[in-house]
């Protein structure tokens, strides 16, 4: 395999930003090294994003990704880098990055971090369960 971890995230041009839409992404097998003992720390990175002119690339999103699994990190300090790096790369209108570690200690740790571009709102959220049943009146 040719592929080695890298620090670049790439991106290319959103292809409707015209509209707000939220791009999901699950990164179920992160890695990194506790800073303290050296022992691999487990996380399930969840990355929820509002795009303005550009989406990042998911093949250099994996090598970034793949960046930390040498690296000793806390928590907290990893979950804000990464979401930093993601919105000087793509600059998005909103991005949410939620890290799932998995237990260390007696205790499972979740960050949360977010970054608002300047000026944007959301536009209001559609429910559509909210909306009536439709019944068939056929026999």
């Amino acid at each position: 395999m040719n592929e080695q971890p890298a620090n670049k995230l790439e991106t290319f041009p959103n292809p409707a930003p015209q509209r707000d839409f939220h791009i999901h992404m699950e990164i179920p097998e992160f890695t990194c090294l506790c800073p303290k003992t050296g022992q691999p720390d487990f996380a399930t990175l969840l990355l929820d994003y509002i795009p303005d002119q550009s989406c990042v690339e998911l093949k250099s999103l994996k090598l970034y990704i793949w960046s930390f699994r040498d690296t000793g990190c806390f928590h907290e300090a990893v979950a804000n880098r990464i979401l930093d790096d993601l919105a000087n790369a793509t600059r998005p209108r909103y991005m949410r990055l939620t890290a799932r570690f998995y237990v260390r200690g007696g205790i499972f740790t979740t960050v949360v971090a977010e970054q608002r571009k300047p000026g944007w709102t959301p536009a209001p959220t559609v429910h559509l369960a909210d909306f009536p049943q439709q019944t068939n009146t056929r026999g």
